[in-house]
């Protein structure tokens, strides 16, 4: 079992920045593809970005190409979204994933491919 806690959401004005971090347990969830995540209100829960076990390939949805960035740090099993030049329309809950196909080389971008969650972090990008 893996459990996901993600942490880093606020307030931020349009323009500015912030970092996202999930904390991930579990033995193996360092050979799992990690994913972000967002739910707007009202909205269908969409990818953000992904990254694979090896901090290789990654894929991020297009509204946040060159503005959002995914890492990951295995030793201390620890996942991050930096996430720069927010715009209001990037308001949502951002939720982490995991999926648990140990030492993938896909990065899915649909949410039935994950089979953890976090709880989620909120993330408001003011005008």
């Amino acid at each position: 079992q893996v459990q996901l806690v993600e942490s880093g959401g606020g307030l931020v004005q349009a323009g500015g920045s912030l970092r996202l971090s999930c904390a991930a347990s579990g033995r193996t969830s360092s050979s799992y593809t990690m994913g972000w995540f967002r739910q707007a209100p009202e909205k269908e829960r969409e990818f953000v970005a992904g990254i694979n076990w090896s901090g290789g390939p990654t894929r991020y949805t297009d509204s946040v190409k060159g503005r959002f960035t995914i890492s990951r740090d295995n030793a201390k099993k620890m996942v991050y979204l930096q996430m720069n030049s927010l715009k209001p329309e990037d308001t949502a809950v951002y939720y982490c994933a995991a999926d648990r196909r140990s030492f993938g080389t896909v990065v899915g971008i649909t949410a039935d491919r994950y089979d953890y969650w976090g709880q989620g972090t909120q993330v408001t990008v003011s005008s």
